[in-house]
């Protein structure tokens, strides 16, 4: 990625008119508390004051981020399960999209058989087969409601649909799990890690933050081209890329800031109340408070080598 004048490239960017607000929760959104901070707040209220809409966009379930949204008053749909659930401001189910029982049966044999705790995501709901410290882990730190112990979870598959399947471990067996499950399952699934190393993901395949946000993007009649879209995470990527402009937190890995076109502080620094306020409220910020966010294609990464 060569370099780019970042001032020229600013008058660019700052010609979008924002209009929709898509936003990643934890890691960018809440801090590492896991806290909604007092300028994080403000800048969220003050975009709402302009009829921005605002959009949370989560690996999450919405019962998670029921506290989050009554806080902020939020009415808009909301994007959850990792886009595989859209839920109106009212709470009513929009749209989501599961795996098949085939599928789930032959995740769980193979995650199971090799000792890993699985966990399934139906809706608001979270089954385990029985409640550990991994699950606990998963559950309680991100106000995730508590896992229900339904045993054998082969036998509850022809009851529930299940949005996805999350499978725990030593964060090293984890990433063989996940690349002996692209084998096996051979592209009819999507495997995805959500920052979260000891933990894979299976999803159905398109199932995506990004196509959850240009399916809401359809029925708002909102251009991407006029969406504010901040994250942090591999689960963040197709959002940012969707977006009119995309910005990477500063705590986001390597190629999540090289899909973005800006980067952020980090969310222990507002880095979300940064970007918001630099492209939605720039009128009413700083220049200082502009310099903070900076375009990646301008910076060079330690990581990446790259300029």
């Amino acid at each position: 990625m060569g370099h780019l004048n970042l001032d020229s490239q600013n008058r660019k960017i700052m010609t979008k008119t924002i209009k929709l607000i898509a936003i990643d929760v934890d890691g960018t959104l809440l801090n590492n508390e896991h806290q909604l901070t007092e300028r994080t707040e403000k800048a969220l209220r003050a975009a709402l004051e302009k009829d921005i809409r605002v959009i949370l966009a989560t690996g999450k379930t919405r019962r998670s981020v029921e506290a989050l949204l009554a806080q902020l008053n939020l009415t808009d749909p909301g994007i959850y399960v990792q886009g595989l659930t859209t839920y109106a401001g009212d709470g009513a189910l929009l749209t989501q999209q599961v795996l098949s029982p085939v599928i789930v049966r032959q995740v769980l044999t193979f995650a199971e058989d090799r000792g890993f705790t699985v966990a399934l995501y139906s809706g608001a709901r979270i089954l385990a087969r029985k409640r550990n410290p991994q699950i606990d882990a998963l559950t309680i730190p991100f106000h995730e409601p508590p896992a229900e112990e339904v045993g054998p979870l082969q036998n509850v598959l022809s009851a529930v649909a299940v949005n996805k399947v999350v499978a725990l471990g030593d964060a090293r067996r984890v990433k063989s799990l996940r690349w002996q499950l692209s084998m096996q399952l051979n592209g009819t699934v999507r495997l995805m890690q959500a920052g979260v190393p000891e933990m894979v993901e299976v999803l159905p395949p398109g199932g995506s933050k990004g196509a959850a946000l240009k399916t809401l993007l359809n029925e708002l009649s909102i251009p991407a081209e006029n969406v504010l879209a901040i994250g942090d995470a591999e689960n963040d990527i197709e959002l940012l890329k969707l977006a009119g402009i995309g910005v990477a937190m500063g705590n986001a890995s390597p190629v999540v800031k090289a899909a973005a076109d800006y980067v952020t502080a980090s969310n222990d620094e507002d880095g979300a109340a940064q970007a918001i306020e630099r492209f939605v409220l720039a009128d009413e910020q700083t220049e200082a408070v502009e310099n903070n966010v900076t375009n990646p294609a301008a910076t060079t990464s330690p990581e990446s080598g790259e300029a």
